[in-house]
């Protein structure tokens, strides 16, 4: 259990607290003052420490400067709003009043105690991956990359909106999760959209919420994705797929930091960061009057272009064994390695759908294997023939995926392909924006 430190000049509360926090399975030191606190030993070495508002010397107030990391939970028997307010503002975790209930003090102990847990584990995981991976999982040392590299580090820690630009499948939501978690929003939620993935009868509400009797089904108020984000950052994959409408509403909210719900009379105030990502050329569409000009130009403020997997050179090596590792690790599977004949041809390959279809590949030869090696021929892929062209073999997953969704798309919605298929509407939709598969019917 926990070490806990309790600070109070009442010899009576003081020992009645200790023997009751003892009872419940923690170490629990005591001390009068502040200052025969500080004697006893680093105050880093407790993992809570609960502290009388009113101590001869120095108040307790003073801990929380003093514990720096350790939480510190503030008791006392003048319970005024004010000294409550002082209390949290200058960082204490929480805030007792005295005569407490025995109930109520080990209740705020074991909350104090559980958020203090997740953030040391926080911070380790994010130690961990500052080390293992300097830029959130993002392999890469070729000059395109170490561009990107450089760009996240210079705009994560500012405010500024950024456009993600980049083919499908290179990645572009572990940018944006780079720029978040090296932001000072890191602590804050992060909300990931794909704007193409939303049907648009239900997009704006889905973006921006609604308030109860807005629209036939809309049986209650629900918060919008935006409002979800609210003190930390927004990330809206697949930006040029949002409809006209909605395009206007967002750039309000981007001019004057509020958001207005379907159906609502006032406006909310709204503190966002906004990344955006698309794999298309926004130039062209704003010529083509399908976005918005004034939107364009306040979301493209800092640009983050990321190079195809094809133009990464060593990097695809690199990280095809990143990757295998990777998925060893989260299917429970013993290491693996590639053959050199395999990884020839993950290098000869072109890689239309760039990295997430080497993920994709990689994880299904895993699953396939018990361990030992992957060979060239577990891959599938297309070998180059000495005339430099691409040979398909017999096992084609882009001519199964054309095929069967040629062959069913006119008795099944979008959703009920991507389950047979065993895929997210995403994907799906990803996927035909790769083979240029669009459903019949729809405007090229």
């Amino acid at each position: 259990m926990a070490e806990i430190l309790i600070i109070e000049d009442e010899t009576v509360i003081r020992e009645a607290v200790m023997r009751l926090l003892q009872r419940d399975g923690h170490t629990v030191h005591g001390a009068e003052s502040v200052e025969e606190a500080q004697q006893l030993g680093p105050l880093s070495d407790y993992d809570l420490i609960l502290a009388d508002h009113r101590l001869p010397g120095h108040n307790g107030n003073h801990m929380i400067s003093a514990a720096a990391s350790t939480p510190v939970i503030i008791m006392t028997s003048y319970a005024t709003v004010k000294s409550a307010v002082d209390a949290m503002r200058q960082g204490a975790v929480d805030y007792i009043a005295k005569p407490f209930d025995n109930d109520e003090l080990l209740l705020t102990v074991k909350r104090a105690l559980r958020e203090h847990t997740l953030k040391r584990q926080n911070a380790a995981l994010r130690a961990h991956l500052d080390v293992e991976y300097p830029v959130t999982g993002i392999v890469g040392e070729c000059p395109a990359m170490m561009n990107v590299f450089d760009r996240i580090a210079r705009v994560a820690p500012t405010d500024t909106t950024v456009l993600i630009l980049g083919e499908s499948g290179t990645g572009k939501e572990l940018v944006a999760r780079a720029v978040h978690e090296q932001s000072e929003r890191a602590d804050g939620p992060l909300i990931a959209v794909n704007c193409a993935a939303i049907p648009d009868s239900l997009l704006e509400a889905e973006l921006f919420g609604h308030e109860k009797g807005a629209f036939t089904g809309a049986h209650s108020a629900r918060e919008g994705l935006v409002e979800a984000a609210n003190g930390g950052t927004l990330f809206l994959d697949e930006v040029a797929e949002l409809p006209l409408p909605a395009q206007a509403r967002l750039l309000r909210v981007l001019q004057e930091s509020e958001i207005r719900r379907v159906g609502a009379s006032h406006s909310k105030h709204i503190d966002i960061r906004l990344v955006a990502a698309t794999h298309r050329d926004l130039d062209q569409l704003v010529e083509a009057q399908a976005f918005r000009n004034d939107l364009y130009f306040r979301i493209n403020v800092m640009e983050i272009a990321l190079p195809p997997l094809r133009e990464r050179g060593e990097d695809i090596a690199a990280l095809a064994k990143f990757l295998l590792e990777k998925a060893c690790r989260r299917l429970n599977r013993p290491a693996m390695q590639f053959t050199p004949e395999a990884l020839s041809l993950i290098n000869q390959y072109s890689w239309p759908g760039n990295v997430r279809e080497l993920e994709n590949l990689i994880e299904r030869a895993v699953i396939m294997l018990d361990g030992g090696e992957v060979t060239a021929e577990q891959l599938a892929l297309p070998r180059r023939e000495n005339n430099g062209q691409q040979t398909t073999p017999d096992l084609s997953l882009e001519a199964y995926f054309c095929k069967f969704v040629r062959e069913n798309e006119g008795g099944m919605t979008e959703t009920e392909l991507a389950k047979q298929l065993g895929i997210s509407r995403k994907a799906l939709w990803e996927r035909r924006q790769r083979f240029g598969l669009q459903r019949r019917g729809q405007a090229g």
